[in-house]
This record gives structure tokens, C-alpha cells and sequence, in this order.
């Protein structure tokens, strides 16, 4: 059984050893930039001090993902557009490049803006369209949120590195952290609720994906997460407490992914089926994207809130 498993683990696929290797480099990378944040800050503080590790490192891996498997990701392109391969590619690069430069700090105010406006694109594009398509269907509108929430956290890291940029870019960073904040509000209380009533399925980002039965205590779980989500959302859709919430909520995630998912992923990862590796792998980066953009949140709000 042990040898079945270790071979499991060896036969990986390149779209998923590309898709490890980015966020594992990234991870890396993200650590050593913010070393000395980590270092300096106290207690759930160096939490904070990783939101843009959190960020990077999922951005990373689906830019990976985009350019080891675009031509499975090439029917996604909406077909009105031309170049539909060449459209794949383009955001798989584009990812890693916002990756390396949420990771190292560098010119963040361009990087998170455009990975923004990207995002809100395919909002506009993708999700909105189907979400109406099918209105009763939760799991579209879960999505919809999830990318605007994304495209939020990424205005806030944009509009927290405008600051100090001069009194004009000083108020347009500021709008950018309002606009993400109001996003992150209203997607924290929706999943907040969605979490509270579908306790089977895996917390944070409320999918389809179902708890596997040998984690316990799915029901505590649920609640739990449902009810963090929805306090730290009013605080933060009311602007009250706001890095407090974002911080408490933003940590809860991070600990979701680690004792959640990381069993999930490893789980993933000793399944001989490629799809089955990719999905775990996506499940977790996917919810430590989600912690990113709170912890942004947390980091680009004034302790004096």
C-alpha cells in the first residue's frame, strides 16, 4: 500500500509539477522579501505581514497552470474573441508576472490594479452572464463573488502601495481599498450564511466540493466558519473594526487552509488521477488567495480604525 502511494505521488503530470513548482518558488520568494515585516511584527500581526505571500503564491500557480494546459483552458475564452489560444498564454504570463511582483513588493500599484481590472473583466464576461443564465443555482453566484473579491484584493494591494505616492494617487489608492473592502464585506457575509447552511461542504469559499468523511466534526466546522465569516464581514462592510476583523477572519482562513486543505491536497496528491491532483491543488490555493485578499485588507487598513 505504501509503495502504491509513493508512486502515486511520482507520477505527476507536467501541468501539475509546473503548477507545485510555481507556488513552492513562490512561497519561497515571498518569505525571504518579507522576512524582516515578519520578524518585526507582533503576534496575529505576522499573519498580516504574509497577505502578499498569500496572494502571490495562487497567482503563480494558475499562471502555471495557463501555460502548461492552455489549450484545455482555451474553451473558457469567451468565442467572440479572437486568438483564443493566444489569450490563454497571455494570462498564464501575466500571472506570474503579478505573482513575482505581489512577492518581491515591487511596483504592486500597477500589478494588483491590472490583475483587478482583469478580474472584474471576467466578472463581467463569464460570471454575471451565467449567474443570470441560472439564477438559482448558488454555486454561480459563489463564483461571481469569489472573482470580484479576487479583483478586490488586488485593488487594495494596488491602493496601499499608492499611498505615500503623492496626494492624487494617495486618494485613488484610497477609493481602491474602499472598493475592495465593500466587496470583501459583502462576500464574507454571503459565504458567512452559505457555510452555515451547507455544513458537508468544504468551508471558506462554498463549492461543490464535499468534506471528506475522515475529517471530523464537519457541523462545528461549518458553523464556526459561517458565523466568523458573517461578524467579520458587517464589521468590515461597516468599516467598524476593520483591520481587526480582517485580521481575526483572515487568519481563520489561513488556519482552514493549512489543517483543511493541506490534508485535502495531500490527499490529492497521492491519487493517481491527474484531474484529481489539479482539483485539490486548486481547492487550496484558490481558498489562500481568499485569506490573501483579507489579509490585504488588514495590512492596507490604519491600526487607529
Amino acid at each position: 500500500m505504501h509503495t502504491t502511494i509513493l508512486a502515486a505521488f511520482f507520477q505527476i503530470s507536467r501541468t501539475v509539477s509546473s503548477m507545485c513548482g510555481a507556488g513552492i518558488l513562490l512561497i519561497l520568494i515571498a518569505l525571504w522579501a518579507a522576512k524582516t515585516d515578519i520578524a518585526r511584527a507582533p503576534g496575529l500581526e505576522k499573519i498580516v505581514a504574509l497577505s502578499n505571500l498569500c496572494f502571490a503564491a495562487p497567482l503563480a500557480v494558475f499562471g502555471a497552470l495557463h501555460l502548461a494546459a492552455a489549450e484545455s483552458l482555451m474553451p473558457m475564452v469567451p468565442s467572440y474573441m479572437p486568438w483564443r489560444l493566444f489569450w490563454a498564454y497571455f494570462f498564464g504570463f501575466a500571472l506570474l508576472a503579478a505573482s513575482l511582483s505581489i512577492a518581491t513588493k515591487i511596483q504592486v500599484r500597477w500589478s494588483g490594479l491590472l490583475f483587478g481590472i482583469a478580474m472584474f473583466c471576467f466578472v463581467a464576461m463569464l460570471d454575471i452572464p451565467g449567474s443570470l443564465a441560472s439564477p438559482r443555482d448558488r454555486f454561480g453566484w459563489t463564483l461571481t463573488l469569489r472573482e470580484m473579491l479576487f479583483g478586490g484584493g488586488g485593488w487594495i494591494l494596488a491602493g496601499n502601495a499608492m499611498r505615500g505616492q503623492g496626494q492624487g494617487q494617495g486618494q485613488v489608492g484610497s477609493k481602491l481599498i474602499t472598493v475592495g473592502r465593500v466587496i470583501i464585506g459583502i462576500a464574507a457575509i454571503f459565504y458567512g450564511v452559505e457555510n452555515s447552511l451547507h455544513t458537508a461542504n468544504v468551508p471558506g469559499v462554498p463549492l461543490e466540493k464535499l468534506m471528506p468523511a475522515w475529517i471530523p466534526a464537519h457541523l462545528l466546522i461549518g458553523w464556526l466558519t459561517g458565523a466568523i465569516l458573517v461578524v467579520a464581514g458587517v464589521c468590515i462592510l461597516l468599516n467598524k473594526k476593520t483591520r481587526m476583523a480582517a485580521t481575526y477572519l483572515g487568519t481563520w482562513i489561513v488556519l482552514v487552509v493549512v489543517f483543511i486543505y493541506g490534508p485535502i491536497l495531500i490527499a490529492a496528491l497521492a491519487d493517481p488521477s491527474t484531474d484529481v491532483k489539479i482539483e485539490g491543488i486548486n481547492y487550496f490555493f484558490d481558498t489562500l488567495l481568499f485569506a490573501g485578499a483579507i489579509l490585504a485588507l488588514a495590512s492596507a487598513t490604519p491600526r487607529t480604525d
